[in-house]
């Protein structure tokens, strides 16, 4: 994916926009000969929301596969495939078609006990959010804690201030570079390295706002860019996160390109970590040299 630039500070009235996508995701493994597939996971349906909604969703999957739908904890469709023979190479074909309708420079109306940080959230939110609240990588040396507190200024700061600066600093200190591996950096690594992918930066913020004491959560899914030059590129999957705020809910933050709101962004899971939303996870049973390697086409288009 080719980052661009969003001004979360532009003072532009809100705009509103609909828009209707087709999004095209293609996944398809090859093997040097016939293996078995395990059961696969499949989180490729989008989420609706207040700015998102699902007109149609479609998965196809070759071989043939049973698939069978559930919710998790978190909420996101989830598909499990099963498999009864071997095969030399498996396709996930899943095509959705949603309406996007958000406002590109969103206001947020937060409660006045959370307008200023630093704030308690209710003890219902408190045990609710539980470990979304928690930093979930171990950080002894107090790296991490050390780099977010320094957007803190002052005894009391605005908290939404607080937090455009950091998704704003996120992007600012650190490189994007695209990386094909799976898995995902720690926020140790992404600092002392300067780099990451969006996967990297989310977790990053994430992690620095959990360390100050927000709820956080990360999220996987598409990002539409309504600059040709973009449109068809293979990055138009994502990853970002979203910040719980008294008041509004789960507010959307880009920090891969220091965005507020989900203007261009098409949300289809979300979790503790971004493990949780991978769109796809199985596992297949065969030679340890048989796999031969993984590819992925994504198109997100107007109509």
């Amino acid at each position: 994916m080719s980052p661009f630039k969003l001004d979360i500070e532009a003072n532009d009235a809100p705009i509103s926009t609909m828009v209707v996508l087709t999004i095209r995701h293609k996944t398809r493994y090859s093997y040097r000969l016939p293996v078995w597939l395990g059961p696969h996971r499949l989180m490729l349906r989008p989420r609706e929301n207040r700015e998102v909604r699902l007109l149609s969703s479609s998965i196809e999957v070759t071989p043939p596969a049973i698939l069978t739908w559930s919710n998790d904890v978190f909420g996101n469709a989830v598909a499990s495939a099963s498999f009864d023979a071997p095969a030399d190479a498996l396709v996930i074909d899943s095509t959705a078609v949603v309406e996007l309708a958000a406002e590109r420079w969103p206001a947020f109306d937060v409660a006045a006990s959370a307008v200023r940080y630093p704030f308690s959230y209710s003890s219902d939110e408190i045990v609710d959010l539980g470990p979304l609240a928690q930093p979930q990588y171990v950080d002894k040396a107090g790296r991490l804690a050390e780099w977010a507190v320094a957007f803190v200024r002052g005894s009391e700061t605005d908290t939404l201030a607080l937090l455009k600066d950091l998704v704003v600093g996120t992007a600012a200190q650190i490189r994007y570079q695209s990386r094909e591996e799976e898995g995902t950096q720690s926020p140790r690594q992404t600092l002392d390295r300067g780099w990451g992918s969006c996967r990297d930066f989310a977790v990053l913020f994430a992690e620095a706002a959990r360390s100050l004491g927000f709820g956080a959560r990360l999220v996987s899914g598409y990002l539409y860019n309504p600059d040709p030059q973009f449109r068809n590129a293979a990055g138009s999957t994502h990853a970002w996160a979203e910040i719980y705020l008294p008041g509004p809910g789960w507010v959307t933050f880009d920090p891969t390109h220091r965005a507020l709101g989900g203007f261009n962004l098409i949300p289809v899971a979300v979790g503790r970590s971004i493990a949780q939303a991978m769109p796809v996870a199985g596992t297949f049973f065969g030679m340890t040299d048989a796999y031969l390697g993984m590819s992925v086409e994504v198109e997100v288009t107007a109509q």
